[in-house]
């Protein structure tokens, strides 16, 4: 076996649409090789030209995901970039607003500051005493902001770096240009602001110079998958893989969605409700909260519940817990994970499925209970092993 180089990413090195298709067409000969990838990667222009050409009009065109662009993408509205991260073939770096504050309009920095400072002393009320060394002042700061952030609009502006194939920024655009067809016709609030949003979005590929009329063409009807609009019901199991249905913020979702060998999509209830962090109501708190989302719900709020779908393996769904179940991880994904786990062991027994003792040494707590699972940092925070913390 022998493994080398032949393509790879320069930092300020922008490649031209020319070579991208160049790529494609030479990685398409591979299929057929006759002798050497080194001749095939030396033959005549013109070869690898008419394979082009054939390949298209075929509409084989994953040879096309060969080459790869990051994009500086600059104030996408969060929910857009949601769209882009829950179509798999992706990596990501975004700001998360969980760790910085964010540029607001006028009404939501109002009820963020409020509720910041809120979680800031109910925060250092409940742990701060008992557990000094895991909640520093820092640590509380950023348990707030992640907290606060619920206020935030769903569309608020965030920056990222966002690497793909070549074929499938043509995809993402074929697939946008339909969503944008179906949300106006839909004609809702948060519909048309969604329709505005990805039409912003095409026009900057556009401006990219990578769109191909052939490569972009749609021929086979697909779909953005973030927004499931079948109107067949999901029927929940669980086995070898499971479906599942539970209702949890756009927040959580944009974490969710991060396990990318999971299935992931939303739809929007008729009647907006909101997440209330269990802190907030030990402290009396929650009705206060609860009015502040309502006075904030045209802007549709981070924290507006959703019916989340999930649907994956078992083996991935382990592979979930160990990121999820952690008092690391934000409090409402490390709930409904553990929420789901419960629901997914009980099935598995109910049905005698010999799954069920897989899955049981996960059941004792977050992942350092684990049996397959070793910790480099202990948080020694003792509610929070236990699946018991409230922030």
């Amino acid at each position: 076996m022998e493994i080398k180089p032949v393509a790879s990413t320069k930092f300020g090195y922008v490649a031209p649409k020319e070579e991208f298709e160049k790529i494609g067409g030479l990685a398409a000969g591979v299929c057929y090789l006759p002798d050497t990838t080194e001749k095939l990667f030396s033959e005549p222009p013109e070869k690898t030209e008419r394979r082009k050409g054939m390949i298209k009009a075929s509409g084989h065109h994953s040879p096309f995901d060969h080459p790869e662009v990051m994009l500086d993408i600059v104030d996408i509205p969060k929910i857009a970039a949601m769209a882009l991260n829950n179509e798999k073939m992706y990596t990501t770096s975004e700001k998360s607003a969980r760790y910085k504050r964010m540029a607001l309009p006028e009404d939501e920095q109002m009820y963020y500051d409020k509720w910041l400072e809120i979680f800031k002393e109910v925060i250092a009320k409940e742990y701060k005493e008992k557990c000094p060394t895991f909640f520093t002042d820092i640590k509380i700061t950023k348990l707030a902001q992640e907290n606060a952030r619920y206020l935030t609009s769903v569309f608020t502006p965030t920056s990222m770096e966002y690497s793909t194939s070549y074929r499938q920024i043509n995809v993402l655009y074929g697939m946008l240009g339909k969503e944008i067809e179906i949300l106006k016709t839909e004609n809702t609030g948060f519909a048309l602001r969604l329709a505005e949003c990805f039409e912003e979005l095409n026009k900057k590929f556009e401006q990219l110079t990578y769109i191909d009329k052939e490569l972009s063409d749609n021929r086979k009807d697909r779909s953005l998958s973030l927004i499931r609009r079948n109107k067949r019901a999901l029927v929940e199991q669980f086995g070898d893989s499971y479906t599942t249905s539970y209702y949890g913020s756009f927040a959580q979702l944009a974490q969710a969605q991060r396990h990318r060998t999971i299935d992931y999509s939303l739809e929007i209830p008729e009647k907006s409700t909101f997440f209330v962090p269990p802190i907030l109501e030990k402290y009396g708190l929650a009705e206060e909260w609860l009015k502040d989302c309502e006075a904030l719900k045209n802007n549709f709020p981070q924290g507006m519940l959703v019916k989340i779908n999930e649907q994956g393996t078992l083996d991935n769904f382990i592979l979930k817990l160990k990121e999820r179940n952690c008092t690391c991880a934000q409090l409402e994904i490390d709930r409904q994970s553990t929420a789901t786990k419960k629901k997914y062991y009980e099935a598995l027994k109910a049905q005698g499925h010999p799954a069920a003792e897989e899955l049981a040494p996960y059941m004792k707590g977050s992942r350092c209970t684990f049996p397959n699972y070793k910790c480099k940092e202990p948080c020694g925070f003792a509610d929070g092993v236990k699946g018991e913390r409230l922030i």
